[in-house]
């Protein structure tokens, strides 16, 4: 270990705070994806993204880290040195927890794992039998998260030796959950009944305070990925705030113009997608930047969620439209906007004179799509063709709180 190497409290307890606020995020996302279903779904959806806050939590101590993160074999994968943790402790390590002790690196960037797979479940909500649902996920986390996050932020992972910008998972988190949702609703179809019979949020309120939560939280997801208290942190954080106000404000106004009305559910989902749009850039980009990624995005998600009724695939709750979508933009503008007079250790993007980025942030996106796509169409065929992947038509219509749960959200 680098005998320069010393813990700063400040940044430990900062990284903590911030892995505690992007934990809440998981749960604020069952909230989110909860209220927007039936109510018979309620708690199936709901369960979605809690049982993986802890399922995804031991996967991530057995050998999700040291895929992650451990020493690169090849810029593809990390090694095995530390399975179960082996070597994880309270010194600090000098490739990625310079100030902070090693396992508050490792605890941070777990819950990053835990609600990635939880951001799939959108895409197929009321129409997944349980079983299947977890053993997908724990392999979509171990075959296509681990390897993407070596990719991208893993010391000498090939990505990001390419020179890809990506500072807290426009690429690892949303784009690969968007391209997974893809595969998702080609694998399992449309819901019984879909585009036949209405199906609105049964509870509003449910959603919107879910977005409050993935709002608040997401300040740990960004401003924590900088692993310290200082000037990056407040970069990413204002950029957060501005980039989710830039979104809401853009998906109302072409909502309004659209629709002829401003909804609760177009402001919610706005904000979502201008958290998703900023991820990428939010430590690379001026504040002034961030409004108009956040607008942009909000603009280019709402079209996105759109074509789902135009060209008739069902994704339930938008994970396609809003991560998809959002997370392609925010790589791409982070190839636009980024610049060094805002973060030396970044890059500068095309309106700081250098068009190369933004073919190197293409070749990303399109690396990490076609890798999570592929991957994740082949787990659902196999689980498909070996336990099954959708409830009976009787269970799918009864509900699956009671067939896959035995209880009901509302007595």
């Amino acid at each position: 270990m680098d005998t320069t190497l010393r813990i700063d409290t400040g940044d430990t307890a900062f990284v903590l705070l911030s892995a505690a606020l992007v934990m809440l995020m998981t749960p604020g996302l069952a909230l989110f994806y909860g209220g927007m279903v039936r109510k018979k779904n309620v708690l199936s959806t709901i369960m979605h993204s809690f049982i993986l806050a802890a399922a995804i939590g031991i996967q991530w101590a057995l050998v999700g880290y040291t895929l992650a993160f451990g020493p690169s074999q090849g810029g593809v994968i990390g090694s095995l040195d530390w399975a179960l943790l082996s070597g994880v402790g309270g010194l600090p390590n000098g490739d990625y927890a310079k100030t902070i002790p090693h396992a508050a690196f490792m605890i941070y960037q777990g819950m990053f794992a835990a609600i990635t797979p939880a951001l799939i479940s959108g895409a197929f909500a009321e129409r997944i039998r349980f079983a299947p649902f977890l053993v997908f996920s724990l392999l979509w986390a171990t075959l296509v998260y681990d390897p993407l996050a070596h990719w991208v932020w893993g010391v000498g992972g090939f990505l990001r030796t390419m020179g890809a910008l990506d500072f807290a998972g426009g690429t690892v988190v949303h784009i690969s959950s968007g391209a997974a949702a893809v595969a998702a609703v080609i694998a399992l179809g449309p819901r019984r009944g879909f585009m036949r019979e209405p199906v609105p949020p049964h509870s509003l309120p449910l959603t919107i305070t879910g977005a409050a939560l993935l709002w608040f939280g997401w300040f740990g997801f960004n401003a924590g990925s900088a692993l310290g208290s200082g000037a990056l942190a407040t970069t990413a954080f204002v950029a957060t705030h501005l980039g989710a106000c830039g979104a809401t404000i853009g998906w109302l106004v072409i909502e309004w113009w659209h629709r002829g009305k401003p909804t609760v559910l177009g402001a919610a989902s706005g904000a979502i997608a201008g958290l998703v749009a900023i991820t990428p850039a939010a430590g690379f980009v001026s504040p002034s930047a961030a409004i108009v990624i956040g607008f942009v995005g909000g603009i280019v998600c709402y079209f996105g969620v759109t074509l789902k009724t135009r060209l008739g695939y069902d994704d339930a709750l938008d994970a396609i439209g809003i991560h998809g979508f959002g997370g392609t933009w925010g790589a791409i503008a982070t190839g636009l906007f980024a610049t060094k007079a805002v973060n030396p250790d970044g890059g500068d993007g095309l309106l700081a004179g250098n068009a190369s980025l933004v073919g190197i942030q293409l070749a990303a996106v399109g690396i990490t799509i076609a890798f999570s796509f592929v991957v994740s169409l082949a787990l659902f065929t196999i689980i498909k063709k070996v336990v099954g992947l959708r409830p009976t038509p009787e269970d799918e219509i009864m509900g699956l709180d009671l067939t896959e749960h035995g209880e009901a959200g509302y007595n």
